[in-house]
């Protein structure tokens, strides 16, 4: 086998690599839920999360493929089966049970902050830590996909009024009834 020389030593990739695999584990967590709810959602608001959730999870699918090939570019393995997803990631599943729309939304809401946060140290120990800068530019990509999908779903069940200029309406005054 030819030596990996691209200036970081093995170790240093194989801190990278934990890392990767970790985001990747996390990543298929997330993916699994999302398809469970993009399936099961019922409701008013079935179409609409049934079609948000399917482009979630065909951008969770390049993603996962993607950090996937980081860490054989790295010179590593990827993890590769439930139980090895199950034991490093940071997520859980949502077994046995079916929340309702807004809870499936505010499950995911959670899980993709969740990301984000891991995410964010995972940037700062591969640029601060093991020096590789390729990999915290390319997280820094995964994060930013992450925060405008949870962006997207907090605004799905926020649902506060706002003027055409972005700001909230001032408070209403109410006038009692018979004056």
């Amino acid at each position: 086998m030819t030596p990996i020389n691209i200036g970081l030593t093995q170790e240093q990739r194989q801190g990278v690599i934990n890392l990767l695999n970790q985001d990747l584990a996390d990543s298929y967590v997330l993916l699994v839920k999302t398809k469970k709810y993009h399936w099961d959602v019922i409701g008013p608001q079935f179409r609409t999360l049934h079609q948000l959730w399917e482009e979630h999870y065909e951008k969770l699918t390049l993603s996962i493929d993607a950090i996937a090939e980081r860490v054989r570019t790295l010179g590593g393995y990827p993890v590769g089966s439930l139980e090895g997803f199950l034991k490093i990631a940071t997520l859980k599943e949502d077994a046995g049970r079916v929340p309702t729309a807004t809870g499936m939304v505010s499950n995911l809401v959670n899980d993709h902050e969740q990301v984000i946060r891991n995410l964010r140290q995972h940037i700062d120990q591969s640029s601060e830590e093991f020096h590789d800068e390729g990999t915290a530019d390319f997280l820094t990509g995964l994060l930013e996909a992450h925060e405008q999908i949870a962006w997207m779903l907090r605004s799905f069940i926020e649902g506060e009024a706002l003027e055409a200029d972005g700001k909230q309406p001032a408070a209403e005054t109410k006038t009692p009834v018979g004056v």
